[in-house]
């Protein structure tokens, strides 16, 4: 499986947790799965925090069935940020992400949305000759992989795009209106708002790579959003990504309501 997918399935796995219960609680629990073909291969849990106007969004995932037989991956996760009148906007996000014996830690600083300063460590190496660099224009009006895809309930879920910078890869999700669906896991039942996604890459990574290539020119990507109307806003609750293996599916198993 290309490795750009499962950290984009990851990413939208950790994107459903940072959506509390009501907004006078100050600590949540989720807990999602990550299946390829109807196969286990990932879990997730994570916790958030609230304090006034102040967010902290805490996670874990680990590979599990048949993906610990291929690799270990495992990912640590920590962002926290405002709350404003129309979105959760990180100050910092950090990611401390495991492939085998192999550990990266990613770090990224906003104000305003804008990054003002982002790391990687060990710092990768990278041929300048087939790689596509982020510039500053490029760290300008994004949005963190977590907090960036809760949508307000008073703003259309789709069409929507999100340019999101996970600090290292620059992309933005075009998100398209499909169709609504029902959907039910512990903690809601409902109809959910189904949208397709094109992925765009616009920096912060290798020219020619196959799986970047092969996310670009997939029709086929769904995510879909539920409403908590307790906070007033939309949040993922499936994602569904085609792959040359099967198909890669995020759920949430549990989708509001605290431990």
């Amino acid at each position: 499986m290309a490795m750009i997918a499962v950290r984009f399935c990851m990413m939208a796995a950790i994107l459903m947790s940072s959506l509390p219960a009501k907004a006078d609680e100050i600590h949540h629990e989720m807990e999602y799965s990550v299946a390829l073909s109807g196969l286990p291969i990932a879990r997730a849990s994570f916790s958030t925090s609230m304090d006034n106007k102040r967010y902290k969004i805490d996670g874990n995932i680990s590979s599990a069935g048949i993906a610990n037989l291929i690799t270990r991956i495992s990912a640590r996760t920590t962002v926290s940020g405002t709350v404003s009148a129309d979105r959760f906007q990180a100050r910092n996000y950090l990611l401390n992400y495991t492939s085998g014996k192999k550990t990266r830690v990613y770090e990224v600083n906003f104000r305003n949305g804008n990054v003002t300063s982002n790391s990687i460590t060990p710092e990768p190496r990278r041929n300048p000759n087939n790689w596509v660099p982020v510039t500053e224009k490029d760290l300008r009006a994004v949005l963190d992989p977590i907090s960036g895809i809760i949508l307000p309930a008073n703003k259309q879920v789709c069409p929507a795009r999100l340019p999101i910078f996970d600090g290292e890869t620059r992309m933005d999700l075009v998100l398209s209106p499909k169709d609504s669906k029902p959907f039910s896991t512990k903690g809601f039942k409902g109809d959910a708002i189904v949208c397709s996604v094109q992925f765009v890459p616009k920096a912060g990574f290798k020219k020619n790579r196959k799986d970047i290539d092969y996310l670009k020119k997939l029709k086929t990507m769904e995510i879909w959003f539920a409403k908590a109307d307790p906070v007033n806003v939309y949040a993922p609750v499936y994602v569904k990504i085609p792959t040359e293996y099967g198909m890669l599916t995020v759920s949430a198993v549990k989708f509001g309501g605290n431990t």
